[in-house]
């Protein structure tokens, strides 16, 4: 049974990148603890999928393919969740593909495509939640940044860690302009997670997920279930006074100086 602490019943979320990864994981968790579903992604078989686990759980599911970097297909998602929904009080948002490439060789136009992907997108979808919770004088607001949000990973994540670094002072402006309204807006900084884009990355080059783990406290990389408990609180009314929060999601590396040696763990 949930607790009263942690209930969504009557709630309805919208969650971007719900047909997999961290995406998947957050939608499942706030159906389990009662919300219904708008879920938007550009992978329609996933997005059934998820769409059908979430109907076995009794609550309400939608979806919709969605690119979260084209204006207008975010303005239709918000008309579909109008007419489904008639209202909002919780938005993750979680899609969003970065590029990879050396600074020297990247092109302006890479560039403005990961910031429309990344920022210009979340943004939008920030503005279309925040104008229908300005009207309901509540709501909740998570935006997925990254580790690259306030470090530097190197590697060719230039335009990428630019981006993040925008959504997390976006994330802060927007806390700071509706909090008097009641809307909270936190961000999510994820360290490396297995999802089907990591994966890939460690297929082709497999000694760069020892090089993540060597920077890992935890001794293990991220699983997208990590984000259900903390996607449930920033969703429930628990955290109705955390706001404009920057939450590390990474196994204490953040925490770690690049110095650092770790303890080796005790057995027994």
């Amino acid at each position: 049974m949930t607790s009263p602490l942690f209930d969504l019943s009557g709630k309805v979320a919208i969650v971007s990148g719900a047909a997999s990864g961290l995406g998947k994981a957050a939608a499942l968790a706030l159906a389990a603890h009662g919300a219904d579903l708008l879920l938007a992604d550009l992978n329609e078989p996933g997005l059934k999928a998820t769409a059908e686990e979430i109907l076995q759980t009794g609550r309400k599911a939608v979806y919709r393919r969605t690119d979260v970097s084209d204006a207008d297909e975010i303005q239709e998602l918000f008309t579909v969740l109008d007419h489904q929904f008639g209202r909002i009080d919780f938005l993750a948002n979680i899609a969003g593909e970065g590029i990879l490439g050396k600074p020297e060789e990247m092109l302006l136009t890479t560039v403005q495509q990961v910031f429309q992907n990344l920022v210009f997108g979340r943004f939008l979808m920030c503005q279309e939640a925040g104008r229908r919770m300005l009207l309901a004088g509540k709501g909740s607001i998570v935006n997925i940044g990254s580790l690259a949000s306030t470090t530097a990973l190197g590697r060719g994540h230039i335009a990428y860690s630019m981006a993040m670094g925008a959504v997390i002072q976006m994330t802060r402006e927007l806390s700071t302009e509706w909090a008097a309204h009641g809307i909270r807006c936190n961000a999510i900084l994820p360290a490396q997670v297995l999802n089907p884009s990591l994966e890939k990355r460690i297929a082709a080059d497999p000694a760069i997920e020892q090089k993540w783990l060597s920077g890992i406290p935890c001794g293990r990389l991220g699983k997208p279930t990590d984000i259900q408990g903390l996607i449930v609180l920033l969703a429930s009314d628990a955290s109705e006074w955390i706001t404009g929060t920057l939450i590390p999601m990474d196994g204490g590396n953040l925490a770690a100086n690049a110095g650092a040696t770790l303890r080796k763990p005790m057995h027994q």
